[in-house]
């Protein structure tokens, strides 16, 4: 039997459908213009905010050896990453999910000489197991952000947010809700106050359903602080007015007192931020250790965004925040392209310097006369430049 013979056998064996070359695994995309446009440009615009803060640009490698990125914090991560065994050596390599434990990894290892406080920003895709958020595809994901490593205070805390901030509105992204928690504080409440291992469970899952009736029913002698403490959460201020009330045992009272000097060290640099705080929250940190945040857009569910304090490496004070540029730049318009002009052959190399100088993108044509306007209409060009002399196309 020949070869061609046995393919097409085994083609009429199967019921797969004919394979696509445009086919991609699930939760992957092509990213086009104008989407990767905006995309690109937003990236810059973001990351020159944070030089401009003093920031310096980093850029870890997309795989590690599994042992090392799933050390320290980045144990919280193992089930979103996807595995892969090097060729070379035969060691596991991960390919990571986020790029804030490579950081930590960084400052313990390639930096740890490096003055402190040490200020990085990055930006990068990640890669997944499960998609992020509820209302989101895509297993391949862009980050962009920064690592404040060394200080531990309000104003480190502040100084995060606050650049955050900043980087958003020079984004272009408007309404903006900082939610501040303090994961910490629960866990070291019912610690301190004596609540039995054995009612715990129960008392978190009501406090994470905001159910105050399971909460007098679960929370014993603490049931009242901790009904306040529901009653609390809501825009920053209403908040710290309400918790600044609330008796505490001495512990739980420092735990708070950072999340309450942390709102007034960033009302400090950006008076007008749209802050709320919830005393209560603790989901969805794996590895912080202080005040975290959450990024929304009024009116839209899906997080902008999130940071918090954290231990590098399990021994440094670190904060830091990372952006989603992926759902960003569907809450901007579009970045527009340069007005294009189209290059005759014997366009002046001089003249065609400058125009994309200001800010043009030249088209090097192929071909002349009369199919050269036409070629240049056709690509989108609105300009021919012929010698040094432009031709405007109506």
């Amino acid at each position: 039997m020949t070869g061609g013979a046995g393919s097409a056998i085994a083609r009429g064996m199967t019921d797969d459908p004919p394979f696509s070359p445009a086919l991609l695994p699930a939760g992957f995309v092509d990213l086009l213009t104008p989407d990767a446009r905006t995309e690109a440009r937003g990236v810059a615009t973001l990351m020159d905010v944070f030089a401009s803060h003093g920031y310096d640009s980093v850029r870890p490698p997309l795989m590690e050896f599994e042992e090392t990125y799933l050390a320290g914090a980045g144990v919280a991560l193992a089930e979103q990453c996807f595995r892969v065994m090097d060729p070379d050596t035969r060691r596991m390599m991960v390919l990571r999910p986020d790029i804030t434990p490579q950081i930590a990894r960084m400052a313990a290892t390639r930096v740890a000489g490096s003055p402190r406080p040490l200020r990085v920003s990055y930006a990068g895709p990640c890669v997944v197991v499960a998609p992020v958020a509820a209302e989101e595809s895509s297993r391949q994901i862009m980050q962009t952000g920064i690592e404040l490593i060394g200080p531990d205070s309000p104003e480190a805390d502040a100084e995060v947010m606050s650049i955050g901030a900043e980087a958003l509105m020079r984004l272009g992204v408007k309404d903006v809700s900082f939610d501040l928690t303090m994961p910490p504080f629960i866990p070291a409440l019912l610690e301190e106050a004596g609540v039995p291992a054995a009612q715990r469970p129960a008392l978190m899952r009501a406090l994470d359903r905001k159910d105050a009736a399971a909460v007098a029913q679960h929370g014993g002698a603490l049931a009242a602080t901790l009904i306040a403490l529901l009653d609390a959460t809501g825009a920053a201020e209403h908040t710290v007015a309400q918790l600044a009330e609330l008796t505490l045992p001495p512990k739980a009272r420092i735990v708070l007192d950072r999340l309450i000097d942390t709102v007034a060290a960033v009302r400090e640099i950006c008076p007008d931020l749209r802050m709320t705080v919830d005393p209560v929250e603790f989901r969805g940190w794996k590895y912080h250790t202080g005040v975290c945040v959450t990024l929304f857009a009024v009116g839209r569910s899906e997080e902008l965004g999130r940071g918090g304090r954290y231990l590098c490496n399990d021994n440094e004070p670190a904060c830091g925040l990372t952006l989603r540029p992926d759902v960003l730049f569907r809450m901007i318009p579009p970045t527009p392209a340069r007005a294009r002009v189209y290059l005759a052959a014997d366009a002046s190399r001089q003249e065609a310097a400058a125009l994309r100088s200001q800010g043009y993108a030249t088209v090097r044509g192929f071909a002349a006369g009369a199919q050269a306007e036409a070629e240049a209409r056709h690509l989108g060009c609105g300009i021919i430049l012929s010698g040094t002399q432009r031709v405007d196309l109506a």
